[in-house]
């Protein structure tokens, strides 16, 4: 067993705090699991949806569902929450969220922002002016971002003369707009294949509870009414809009 070793007390010198930290977490993670916990995904996964988000520490990918069990949710993540990659030059669906629709029987995409995105403002720097941020790896993402956040400043959508950190959230739920509609005009993704848009709000930009996603894109609808027409009541509060 791997326990069964001789201890070896020296390292490199580094402060290993977060080490520790991250041990002891997994230690009351292994002793909270109820007995069986993976016994139902333990040969093969069925999520019935696959929740694509912002690489972000505050948006935290399963809470935000309440996720209790093991293999209900697929959670890719990237920078600005982008459904695509570049494959010489064109722009396809990521793997890390097609791999599911594709593999796995999944049912749904759900596309998540966030207000005060820091991939979205730094795309909307570089669209008014500023260099790509290093390094390669990360200007790589926002690069691929930039062109979405012009065609948002030209539209009519968008309050390109309102403070930046209001265009900023503007555009957050506009790029999710394009990411959603990415996703449903793909030859890759089966037409039955839902997909939904939401921005998490924890800034208090579309409402004044914390942690709430908004469902803002159903299935390419984007007018509130219309979205909450097709809710049930006690979810309508939590369909808005920044651009309709």
């Amino acid at each position: 067993m791997c326990a069964d070793r001789e201890r070896n007390d020296s390292h490199d010198g580094r402060d290993r705090t977060v080490l520790y930290e991250l041990l002891e977490g997994n230690a009351a993670h292994v002793e909270e699991l109820p007995a069986g916990y993976f016994d139902p995904v333990r040969d093969e996964q069925h999520p019935s949806v696959v929740s694509i988000c912002c690489s972000d520490s505050r948006v935290p990918q399963e809470g935000m569902w309440h996720t209790e069990r093991p293999g209900t949710v697929f959670t890719p993540s990237n920078i600005g929450n982008q459904v695509w990659d570049d494959h010489e030059g064109e722009k396809i669906v990521d793997g890390s969220l097609l791999y599911p629709i594709a593999n796995t029987g999944t049912e749904a995409v759900a596309v998540v922002g966030h207000t005060g995105c820091g991939a979205v403002t730094a795309a909307y720097q570089v669209a008014t002016g500023s260099d790509l941020p290093a390094p390669t790896g990360i200007g790589k993402w926002v690069e691929l971002l930039v062109p979405v956040i012009e065609e948002g400043l030209e539209s009519d959508l968008i309050d390109a003369d309102a403070p930046a950190p209001t265009v900023v959230n503007q555009l957050v739920e506009y790029n999710v707009d394009v990411q959603a509609s990415f996703l449903r005009e793909s030859s890759d993704v089966p037409e039955e294949i839902a997909v939904y848009g939401f921005v998490y709000d924890f800034h208090g930009v579309y409402g004044n509870v914390a942690g709430r996603a908004y469902l803002v894109n159903d299935n390419g609808v984007t007018e509130p009414d219309e979205i909450a027409d097709n809710v049930p009541e006690e979810f309508e509060a939590a369909v808005c809009s920044l651009l309709y």
